[in-house]
Parts: structure tokens; sequence; C-alpha cells
């Protein structure tokens, strides 16, 4: 499993038992996510929008005294099929060892009075309607949702 140290934003590779403390992002992939083999290039980092809510996350652990965060987007080498399917299996165990799982809502309208339904009765984020979604409400033992 790799984990994004929130001190030297540096990917470190661990496997089970031991593992440190650590969060999880949940959220919603757009244009501009970093992936795990750009992760280790500083320049790319600075120059792809999806590092801002990574940097946050590494932010809000930092604040929680957790030294490291995971983010599927960068902490899973989709190019290892070994690793990609190691990573499908455990990723429910991986968020249920999380200290917390910050839920990124992205697309939270300001004015919305609710997170989960406007008066049409239809969810508001597109976080509420993927796939992982259960899993990561089910999973971690605290889940604090965000918004911009």
């Amino acid at each position: 499993m790799w984990l994004i140290n929130i001190e030297s934003m540096k990917l470190e590779e661990f496997t089970l038992p031991h593992l440190p403390t650590y969060a999880t992002l949940s959220h919603t992939w757009a244009d501009g996510q970093v992936i795990f083999y750009e992760f280790k290039s500083l320049d790319l980092k600075r120059r792809k929008p999806g590092i801002d809510k990574i940097r946050e996350t590494c932010r809000l652990a930092a604040a929680k005294r957790i030294p490291y965060v995971w983010v599927d987007t960068c902490c899973i080498d989709k190019s290892s099929s070994a690793e990609l399917s190691e990573a499908i299996n455990s990723i429910f165990e991986w968020y249920k060892l999380s200290a917390v799982c910050f839920a990124y809502l992205s697309d939270l309208p300001k004015e919305s009075p609710t997170l989960w339904r406007n008066e049409e009765s239809q969810l508001v984020c597109r976080w509420f309607q993927r796939g992982w979604t259960l899993q990561e409400l089910l999973a971690p033992a605290k889940l604090e949702f965000l918004i911009d």
C-alpha cells in the first residue's frame, strides 16, 4: 500500500499489518487528477489542478496529527495489473483501517440547504452517485464531509 507522507509529500510503501496511522480521501475524479507516476514528479504536481485537494487532505491530516494520507488517484500504480487488482480487492479494508476518511464534495452548491437532495428530489453531488460511495460511507470508523 502506497501512502503519502504529509511532510515530504512523497509516496512511501507499507504492507499489512505494519501500517502507520493514515487518513483517506474520498472524492470524484475530474480533469487534472494527479496519478501515480506523476506524483513522483514535483514539477507535474505543481501544474496539475488535482494536487490542490491532495494538499488540502494533507493539511487536514496534519491538523489531526495523522502523518500519512491515501488518495486513490495517486497511491495506486494502475500500470501494474497486480497492484490494481490488489487495490480493488483491498480498498474496503484500507478505508476501514484509516483514522478518518475525508469525503470531498467538490460540486456541492453553496446555496444548497442539504447535502442529499434538491427540490426535485435528485441527489445534489456526483459523490453520492458513484459506485464506490457505499463502501466509503460504511468502511471508515470516522467520515468527515468537506466542501469548497
